[in-house]
């Protein structure tokens, strides 16, 4: 009777055939987390000391082929990143984090796609790490990009007894239309994507989420001097056609787009530079009836590979 009358009281405390406990305390944990996150354990220690190592280590810079390493930080960015595919070598969690749905799939996504190393780290340490950016406990390191050269894409091509088909981006900053031109070239068959090595966006997680995967099979090449890198595509039998609002020849009318080609993209604003276009072989213009100025280089670069495919088929 004792007992039913402090049930039915309305003070606080643990309910009648709890074992003392009170509501929160009797919910689920979710899922055992793996070794590497069990406060304790030997790979836990284990874990931590690299970790430690790893923050304070500087992050290389490029040399050559390489770009530097970079970080994914925040929650929802590394889920992203996880889910697409974004190459990773660890994904660093902060120690007691707020284990939420997000931090969740974090780790089964590093879980199942293997090779990622998980990392668990004082709050201090992942605030140096990012400077300070407001990483929510979630880390994601990406490893430098290994680039070709730009020979080896017309390369590539003749070892597949094809014509080269090839885009170069000239002044392109936005990550994202470098994704898309090489989700573009995949589709429709291109042997590879020519970046600048300064002023111009390279293969950041960003790009790779663009390119919706196809970054794992189409070579991006880095070349020093774009202009110098286009006239040996010249030496090698490549036509250069390079894209601009004023060019002299309409796409539809381009020949050249059936053999071996380099397609010239500049960026939306100023186009082409000026001793790029020079290099150019021919300059030809997207008709475009409705009337807009101009288009992403995504767009544009996904306009002219499918005319190019065309004429190869």
């Amino acid at each position: 009777m004792a007992a039913n009358n402090r049930r039915m009281s309305g003070k606080k405390g643990a309910q009648v055939g709890s074992g003392g406990q009170r509501r929160k305390a009797l919910e689920g944990r979710g899922p055992t987390p793996p070794a590497e996150m069990r406060k304790g354990h030997k790979k836990n220690r284990v874990a931590n000391a690299k970790a430690k190592q790893a923050v304070r280590r500087p992050v290389p810079r490029g040399r050559g082929g390489r770009s530097t390493s970079e970080l994914v930080v925040g929650r929802n960015p590394v889920v992203e990143a996880l889910r697409e595919g974004v190459p990773a070598s660890t994904l660093y969690v902060q120690q007691f984090i707020d284990n939420d749905e997000r931090v969740r799939e974090a780790l089964q996504l590093a879980a199942e796609r293997g090779g990622i190393n998980l990392m668990e780290a004082p709050r201090p340490e992942l605030d140096r790490m990012t400077n300070g950016l407001n990483h929510q406990g979630l880390v994601l390191q990406v490893p430098p990009y290994e680039y070709a050269h730009p020979e080896d894409l017309a390369g590539a091509a003749a070892d597949a007894g094809e014509d080269p088909l090839v885009v170069a981006l000239d002044g392109v900053t936005d990550p994202r239309n470098l994704g898309a031109v090489v989700r573009s070239v995949s589709a429709f068959g291109g042997h590879g994507v020519v970046v600048p090595e300064r002023r111009a966006a390279g293969m950041t997680a960003g790009a790779w989420k663009t390119s919706a995967g196809t970054a794992a099979r189409t070579p991006v090449a880095r070349a020093t001097n774009l202009t110098r890198a286009l006239e040996a595509y010249k030496k090698a039998g490549l036509v250069v056609v390079g894209l601009a609002a004023d060019g002299e020849a309409e796409l539809g009318d381009v020949e050249a787009l059936g053999g071996p080609v380099v397609i010239v993209v500049g960026s939306e604003g100023k186009g082409l530079s000026r001793l790029v276009g020079e290099t150019c072989d021919v300059r030809v213009r997207i008709p475009m009836p409705g009337g807009a100025e101009s288009l992403n280089a995504g767009v544009a670069a996904g306009i002219v590979l499918y005319e190019a495919a065309r004429r190869r088929r």
